[in-house]
């Protein structure tokens, strides 16, 4: 059975979609959460999911080898971000090459990069007068954003949309999306 360790500062609701999808995989099990805020619910979530969680601070992640040796520990057969909002560093992205992955909230090269998560991008789309966005799974490298394109889904825009509404229809594909392509990632390996 391959492993999954997940990457999440925030809600969770990517993080839980890929623990429920897989607890019922013969694929993989995702066997821990890390989190850098012990406030993000995605915290809860494990605890009601019965996954082991990890909370650490940026000393923890960029100047010590503590989050390395975890990882280096666990040997996860895939890294899965799901709204983690740090850059991954250059010591992990080389420990785990192609075996991190993020999901991007818009159709990627166009609407990446620091600062652009979350209701910044969909604003800055809807700012754009875009006719449509998406979603984007990539291979995360050095830089934000900018690793190989795995897989992109699109939703069209209409004039209605909002920032927050435009999210929803993102978190649509997020959930829809994500889990399955993990799993095509795995079973290719």
């Amino acid at each position: 059975m391959k492993s999954i360790v997940i990457f999440a500062s925030g809600s969770g609701s990517n993080a839980q979609q890929i623990v429920e999808y897989f607890s019922v995989s013969c694929v993989a099990r995702v066997c821990s959460i890390f989190s850098n805020r012990e406030n993000a619910y995605v915290l809860q979530r494990a605890k009601n999911l019965n996954i082991p969680s990890l909370v650490f601070n940026r000393k923890d992640f960029y100047d010590t080898g503590l989050i390395l040796n975890k990882l280096e520990d666990i040997n996860p057969d895939l890294i899965t971000l799901a709204g983690f909002l740090w850059k991954v560093p250059e010591k992990i992205v080389t420990a785990f090459p192609k075996r991190i992955i993020n999901i991007h909230p818009a159709l990627l090269p166009s609407y990446g990069g620091k600062g652009m998560y979350g209701i910044n991008v969909h604003r800055a789309v809807i700012e754009n007068r875009e006719k449509a966005s998406g979603i984007t799974i990539h291979y995360v490298n050095e830089n934000y954003d900018e690793g190989a394109i795995i897989f992109q889904a699109k939703c069209e825009i209409d004039e209605h949309d909002t920032p927050e509404t435009l999210a929803e229809k993102v978190h649509v594909l997020e959930h829809k999306y994500y889990p399955k392509t993990i799993e095509q990632i795995l079973e290719s390996r």
